[in-house]
Order: structure tokens, then C-alpha cells, then sequence
């Protein structure tokens, strides 16, 4: 029986949320979600910083999950007792009545085994100590280098108790056999540091289910939190905060886990500590047998280790530091105890690159069949499906793997199956192929009669077709499906880093010196390969190659066009899909872009206003300077120095009238530079530092961290309101670089936002001129009319492009209610209607547009004098 016959009412309040009463934006976003969820949509949340978005999301997705846990409960009753129709009355119900019991002792049972693992987690961090571990020595054995003949087609030819058999003694450590799964919330972010914000937000939630029997907290006493009893600065609970805490032992939890990366749940320190690819040393301890085998791993047949861990991630929500830590303490690997937790797991944190690519949920075992996604910061959706699709590789790689390969296979042919030699010599063909159309590009290129441009862009017809013959006819993913389950790649680069360090007497192949030892293991190159193979033969109409010569080699990109193709893998399979930011404006653009095949009834939006008083911000765009110049900061105005003079001037201005702290944002880091030589020629950073302290955003990221808390202390000292000191911190950034987004300027960090111009992504780039070509193609063939003079699908994209980044600048300041602060642009073209317009709709209806430069001043004035007028009162 369909469960969803019983269909769940949108709820008219949320108990569970933690704040008495929600803001009215907090219910109607909670009402969307949920009712979205209910209707199998797509949806696209806008609710800016400080409105509670993450808590929200939390609330009304878990809430559906709790209702749609009892309409399961109520359909699987009812399916028994329309089973039992024809029998008496007390009959009947006496079968209800057993049905209802063992579905309550199921639940009990898997309860009580949770609590359990929560004494023996707590028991476990008491007795934590140092352990030492020895390193191994490897040994080199040619055997170990023939492929996995688990995709060996003569397997055929065995019954299928012996081929479960088999499977079964090569068993991934995270294979779950026919464990039961159950409906979970997927809940996506693009960082860890991003993902760490959640499980706080979850704890302070209050439902009511989350307790066991009789412990259901007494809401006379418990009761919702008001908004006055909450500390923003509040500090993550750690696993030792909970040690003495009863409650936390018997009561419910959301069984949460956190998935990432080998690189942040290892703990074998003797792999860490090597140099080279984690997770190429995890998949050889992986393969390695007996005591070769990673101390951390069970040995195979003996699950007990990797089921109690299991069960102590679910029994209580940990982080990614949490999960390291309880897999120390059980001497059991975090990595594989998570995967294996995934089934019964309610909600699961990721960042993105897990959730999207079809490789990494296959990997990780992530079924989202009738499943719900969540995925914040959905701003950076769009760049991260394109990057998450590119390949890119050098002809020094190319070259590398050809070598490889061929020494590998003229050592090992007479050892391979029939199978594995065809798809070896299938290999040997394509990279051939490759490499002679990489050398005749590059051989044409320096030729001195030869017209051809140092970068060039070919479909893929056009590049296979100049593979020749030999390769048109070669099944392309059954090459990369074979290099996927034969593992066969990462045997030929062992191989060949024992070749070139002394292990066999064979050393011709070596191509160049790898420079490290055997204990350092790198990516195959062939993994390269095997991902530009997975491309090419899954796009061929989406996607681009683009050959650039670089110095003396070649450098080859595979480019996929079309963001919608990657993500409809998981839109067509999921219940429902909810895209959330604090800025998704311009919405039309992620609609455009990703789901112009939904149907109309499939797609929902929802944008809400901000929490904070209109008082509490102003936006301005500022057209003209103090000496009543035109502003427009376009590419040849960003390196004149009378015109980033008069911008100087303006800053100083600013500098003079807003309290605190003031973050200035340019286009780019060349506009940024060429800004500040001009500044220090003419004296003006001089007259900044008489105001306020200056920095500068750094070009290295291992700067910012520094940079961010010397301009926290600076702005913060001596601010007063009530008294004209115009003491405090500026900083100059770059949008769309590392202080744009992410970051929290509240309160002092940032009274002012200021963006100069406007951020044009270069026309020049070959990848943005596929984008927007692919862009005007797919709009012709999908048959929309645009009407006379309007803009092309192509400008529009480039438009949204530069605004989505503008847009992300101007949300790190107003980060609270109570926060308030001035947001300038400077340029004439945001006046336009159509750049004003992908402003965020929160603060898109109030906007003052500045003729001249007085008004400015006059409106800066205004604010700050109001704002230390209340301050006084």
C-alpha cells in the first residue's frame, strides 16, 4: 500500500522550534519547506543571514520526517486490518493489536541497543589512552599487481551461491549486506566548516518523540527558549560535555551521522604521516592481507568491531572531529564505521562533492531513491556542479599513463585473462590515439605557416573523429567501468613506482623521475584518464574539450556546459530537492540553469524578507564623485589613475562619517592592486591610516586567518557613537574571492558594505564563451521566444553570473536582528532595471539612488547620527 494515500496537513506550527513565538518569515519558510517536501517538489528558499534559516530547514524537514514515520506506522496498520476483513471482529483486532506491539518492541529493541552504545561510548571515552602503533614493511609480490578478476567474465560460468561466496570474502569493510534502511534527510553544504553549524542548530530542537517512554520532558518545565535566553556565541557541546549526562544516555537522539572525506576521518597515523594520496594508501592497507592489513579495519568475516562503532555513531550526533575521535577510541576505522551507519541513519550532513557525483555516492553506498536533499549555500550549486565535472590533464599525463600501460601490459600479457587483455589493449589504442592528436595540435601550433590560436575548442564527435577509425568504435564506458571494478590503475602505478625504484630490472618505461619513495603514493595518473573517459562518454552534445598550449606542453580540459545534466541524477530519484541560501537572487538564473524540464507543478520558490527593522540598513548606489565624474568602473576605467584617484576620495569620505569597521570590495585582485600603488603614490592610504587602520585581503589563503583577526581587534577599538572619533579598521577585498562569502562581518566588523563596480566575469575565457554559446543553442532548441531587443539567454547568464557574486559580498554584513549597517555600490550601471532588479528582494524595495555625491554623504549622515542618537537615548 502507497503510505502516501494518507497524505500529511501542512502544520500551522512548529513545537519543536526552539524559539517562543517564531518570527512570522520563520513560520512561513517552515510552512513552505514542508509542504514542498509532502508535494515531491523542487524548491528554491531565499532567506537571508540572521533569519534562522539553518534551524528552519531543520525544523520543518524533520517534522515531515516525524509525520511520515507515523503515516508508515499508520499504513502498515491498516494494511492489517484490511488483511484481516474477513475474519471476526476480535479476531481482527487482536491481530491490530499484535501488529501494534511488535512494531512498538522492534522500535524499543533498536533503541535499547543505542542507549547501549551510548554507555559503552561514554565508558570508552574514560578509558581513551595513547596506543602505539608499529610500522609494516611492504614487500613487492607480482602477483599483487595482476587485476581483481572479480569483473572477470568467466565468472559466468560459476553458480550464484559461489560468486556470493567470493563477494563475500573480498567484502568492502562498509558493505551492508540487506541491513534495512528507512526515509532520511540528506543535508547538504559546500564546507565542513559550513556543516559544522548544523548539529548545534539540531540540539536546541525539541521534539517530543526524542524521548523514551515516560522521559518525555514536562513542557510546564522544559518549555521553549525564548530569544532572550539564547547565546549566539554559544560553543560547540563536545563528546567530554556530555560524559555525566543522564539524560543524554536514556533519551532518543536523531540518529545523525557526518560523512567525509578519508583525509579527515583516517586515523592510522603511519598512513597519514607518509607523503602522497590518503586515499590511495587507505585502498592499499585495504587490499593488503593478514597482519599487512590496516590495524584499523576488522579482518574480513568479523563485523562485531565495525557494527558497535556503527551503532555508536548512531546512538548519539557527532561531527567530523566527534567520529575521529569515537573511532580512536574503539581502535576502529571512522571512515567505513560511518558508511556503514548510513541506512539507518534520520539525517546525514555532507558537503557537496559527495552528494553530487554519482561515483561518490556509489562509493559511499548513498541511495537517494524517495529520499529528501537539503542543500545550503545553494549559491555556489551551479560553479560547483561545473567544476565537480571538469577534467583536466597535461600532455606530460597523457604521456605518463601511455607509458605505463604499455610497459605493463608487455610484462603482464601473458598472465591476463582473454578479458582483461582486450580491455588493456583497448586502453593501449585510445591513449595512442590521444597522444598523437595532442602532439599533431602542438606540432601545428609552433608551426610557422600554421594560423591555429594557442587554445582551441572541439566537441566530442569532433575530438573522437580525429581519433581515428580504430577508436570510433570503442565502447568508451566499458573501458572506464573496467578501470573502476578491475582496480587495474592503481596496480599499474604501483607497479611502475617499483619499476622506477629498483624492485625489477625493468626500467625503461620510466618517463620521469617521481620524485619521492615507494612509501609515498600517488594518484594514478590513469584516474585522470579514467575520469575524461567517463565524460566523453556521458556528455557528447554538453560537453567541450579545449587544448591550450602551456610553455612545452599541452594542457587538455574536458568542460561540461550543462550544469542540469549532473544534477538531474539526483533530482529525478529524490522525493523532494530544497535549494537554500541566504542569496539566491537572481532565482530565474538556478531556474534557467537546472530545471527547465521540471513541470510547472514540480517547482516551487520562496523567498522571504529580513528579521531586521527597515531602519537598521540603507543601500545606496552611487552614480557620480565628489567632483561630479561619471562612476562606472569598467575593465579600462579599473588601471586610470584619475579615476581610482576620485575613488580614493570617496573612500577617505566614507572613512570620515561610518563608525567601526568598513569592508570595500573590488572586482578583481588586479583592480585591488593597481588601486593600491595609485593610493600610495598620491598619498591617499596615508590619509586612510589617519582615519582608520587599513588592510588588505591577502592572495595566499594561509594569510587570511591572520589578516581577519587583526582587523576584528581593530575595528572594534575605540568605537563610539556618541562622540565624532572616526577610529576603527577598513578592509579592501575581492568579491567572488576569499573574504566574500562565508565569513561573518556582524556588528562593528562591518557599519559599511561598498562594492565598486561591477564583476564581469573575461569575455575572452573559452569556457565562458562555450557556456554562453551552449546557453543561446539550448534556448533555440527549446523553442522560447524572447521578445524584440530583449537579451539573449547568454547575457542573461553573464549577468547573473556577476551579480550572484555582488550578491554575496553585500550578505556578510546585517547577520542578526539587531545588527544594522550602510550597503554602497558604486557604479552607474546599477541603476539599470535589469542589474537592480537580481539584487536580493529583501533590500531591492528600498534603494536610494545618489545623483550626486552630496546626497550620499547626506543619506550616510542621516543613518549613523540616528544610530548614536538611540545609542545616547
Amino acid at each position: 500500500m502507497d503510505n502516501d494515500n494518507l497524505v500529511l496537513p501542512t502544520p500551522s506550527n512548529f513545537p519543536a522550534f526552539p524559539y517562543d513565538p517564531p518570527y512570522s518569515i520563520q513560520i512561513d519558510l517552515m510552512s513552505h519547506v514542508y509542504t514542498s517536501i509532502e508535494k515531491r517538489q523542487v524548491t528554491i528558499v531565499e532567506s537571508p543571514t540572521g533569519t534562522g534559516k539553518t534551524l528552519s530547514l531543520l525544523c520543518s524537514s524533520l517534522s515531515w520526517l516525524v509525520d511520515e514515520k507515523d503515516r508508515a506506522r499508520k499504513g502498515q496498520l491498516l494494511q492489517q486490518s484490511l488483511s484481516t476483513t474477513s475474519a471476526p471482529s476480535w479476531v481482527a483486532a487482536q491481530a491490530l493489536d499484535i501488529r501494534k506491539r511488535e512494531l512498538e518492541a522492534k522500535d524499543k529493541e533498536y533503541e535499547e541497543r543505542l542507549v547501549k552504545a551510548r554507555k559503552t561510548e561514554a565508558h570508552l571515552r574514560m578509558l581513551a589512552r595513547a596506543r602505539v602503533t608499529k610500522k609494516q614493511v611492504r614487500h613487492v609480490d607480482e602477483d599483487a599487481y595482476l587485476p581483481d578478476d572479480d569483473c572477470d567474465d568467466n565468472q559466468d560460468n560459476f553458480s550464484p551461491a559461489v560468486r556470493a561466496l567470493m563477494a563475500n570474502n573480498k567484502r568492502d569493510p562498509a558493505s551492508r549486506g540487506d541491513e534495512p534502511s528507512c526515509t532520511k534527510i540528506y543535508y547538504a553544504s559546500r564546507t565542513h566548516s559550513q556543516l559544522s553549524q548544523v548539529l548545534p542548530e539540531l540540539t536546541r530542537l525539541k521534539f517530543k518523540h526524542l524521548a523514551l517512554g515516560s522521559a518525555v520532558p514536562d513542557e510546564s518545565t522544559v518549555g521553549n527558549m525564548s530569544r532572550t535566553d539564547h547565546d549566539p556565541c554559544q560553543k560547540k557541546r563536545t563528546l567530554e560535555d556530555v560524559d555525566g549526562d543522564k539524560r543524554d544516555i536514556d533519551q532518543r537522539q536523531w540518529r545523525t551521522i557526518s560523512l567525509g572525506s578519508r583525509k579527515q576521518l583516517c586515523i592510522n597515523e603511519d598512513a597519514r604521516s607518509r607523503p602522497g594520496d590518503i586515499d590511495e594508501k587507505c585502498r592499499e592497507l585495504l587490499e593488503e592481507k593478514q597482519n599487512k592489513r590496516c590495524q584499523y579495519l576488522p579482518p574480513v568475516g568479523d563485523d562485531t568491531r565495525m557494527l558497535d562503532l556503527r551503532d555508536q555513531i548512531l546512538a548519539s550526533p557527532k561531527d567530523i572531529e566527534d567520529l575521529a575521535t569515537a573511532g580512536k577510541n574503539t581502535q576502529t576505522c571512522p571512515y567505513y564505521g560511518s558508511r556503514r551507519a548510513i541506512p539507518q541513519a534520520e539525517l546525514i550532513t555532507l558537503p557537496y562533492n559527495l552528494l553530487l557525483q554519482k561515483t561518490a555516492r556509489e562509493a559511499l553506498g548513498i541511495d537517494l531513491t524517495n529520499q529528501v536533499v537539503i542543500i545550503d549555500e545553494a549559491h555556489n550549486l551551479i560553479p560547483t556542479l561545473l567544476s565537480l565535472s571538469s577534467v583536466r590533464l597535461t600532455s606530460t599525463i597523457l604521456s605518463t599513463s601511455l607509458k605505463q600501460v604499455s610497459v605493463y601490459y608487455q610484462k603482464f600479457r601473458n598472465k591476463l585473462s582473454a578479458m582483461h587483455a582486450l580491455h588493456l589493449k583497448r586502453l593501449l589504442n585510445f591513449l595512442d590515439a590521444f597522444q598523437r592528436v595532442t602532439m599533431d595540435w602542438m606540432t601545428q601550433k609552433l608551426s610557422a605557416k600554421s594560423k591555429r590560436q594557442d587554445t582551441e575548442v572541439m566537441t566530442v564527435p569532433d575530438f573522437i573523429h580525429r581519433l581515428g577509425r580504430k577508436v570510433e568504435g570503442i565502447n568508451l564506458l566499458e573501458i572506464e567501468s573496467y578501470l573502476k571494478r578491475s582496480k587495474i590503475a592503481r596496480k599499474i602505478s604501483h607497479y611502475a613506482v617499483d619499476v622506477s625504484e629498483g624492485h625489477n630490472r625493468i626500467t625503461e618505461f620510466v618517463a620521469e623521475k617521481p620524485g619521492r619513495h615507494s612509501s609515498g603514493v600517488a594518484t594514478p595518473p590513469l584516474h585522470t584518464i579514467e575520469a575524461l573517459m567517463l565524460g566523453l562518454a556521458g556528455a557528447s552534445e554538453d560537453g567541450r574539450l579545449i587544448f591550450a598550449a602551456v610553455g612545452d606542453t599541452v594542457e587538455i580540459k574536458y568542460q561540461l556546459l550543462n550544469a542540469s545534466a549532473l544534477f538531474r541524477d539526483v533530482v529525478d530519484v529524490a522525493r523532494s530537492v530544497v535549494l537554500a541560501g541566504g542569496t539566491m537572487s537572481p532565482i530565474s538564473a538556478v531556474v534557467s540553469e537546472l530545471f527547465t524540464y521540471l513541470p510547472q507543478n514540480r517547482l516551487s520558490t520562496f523567498s522571504c524578507g529580513h528579521i531586521i527593522p527597515a531602519s537598521n540598513v540603507q543601500t545606496l548606489l552611487l552614480t557620480k564623485g565628489p567632483s561630479g565624474v561619471d562612476l562606472e568602473f569598467k575593465f579600462a576605467q579599473q588601471s586610470n589613475r584619475q579615476v581610482v584617484s576620485e575613488l580614493g576620495q570617496i573612500v577617505l569620505n566614507f572613512c570620515n562619517v561610518v563608525p567601526g569597521g568598513i569592508v570595500v570590495f573590488f572586482p578583481s585582485y588586479a583592480s585591488l592592486n593597481f588601486a593600491r600603488e595609485t593610493w600610495s603614490l598620491n598619498g591617499l592610504l596615508d590619509k586612510f591610516s589617519v582615519k582608520k587602520k587599513v588592510f588588505l585581503e591577502p592572495q595566499e589563503s594561509s594569510g587570511v586567518e591572520v589578516i581577519l583577526r587583526e582587523y576584528a581587534i581593530a575595528a572594534k577599538t575605540h568605537v563610539s557613537l556618541t562622540s565624532y572619533k572616526k577610529t576603527g579598521a577598513v578592509l579592501f577585498a575581492v568579491i567572488g574571492a576569499k573574504l566574500s562569502e562565508g565569513l561573518n562581518f556582524s556588528d562593528d566588523l562591518a557599519r559599511a558594505v561598498v562594492v565598486i563596480g561591477l564583476p564581469f566575469a573575461n569575455k575572452n575565457s573559452p569556457e565562458l564563451q562555450e557556456r554562453m554559446r551552449y546557453a543561446n543553442q539550448a534556448e533555440s532548441r527549446s523553442g522560447i521566444k524572447r521578445h524584440a531587443g530583449g537579451k539573449d539567454a547568454a547575457t542573461e547568464m553573464y549577468e547573473n553570473m556577476c551579480m550572484n557574486a555582488v550578491n554575496q559580498s553585500i550578505g556578510r554584513a546585517i547577520r542578526h536582528r539587531g545588527d544594522w549597517a550602510s550597503l554602497v555600490l558604486i557604479d552607474r550601471r546599477f541603476t539599470s532595471p535589469a542589474i537592480c532588479g537580481k539584487l536580493p528582494q529583501w533590500l531591492r524595495g528600498d534603494v536610494a539612488v545618489c545623483e550626486t555625491f552630496g546626497q550620499a554623504m547626506k543619506h550616510l549622515g542621516n543613518f549613523y547620527r540616528e544610530k548614536r542618537q538611540r545609542t545616547v537615548c
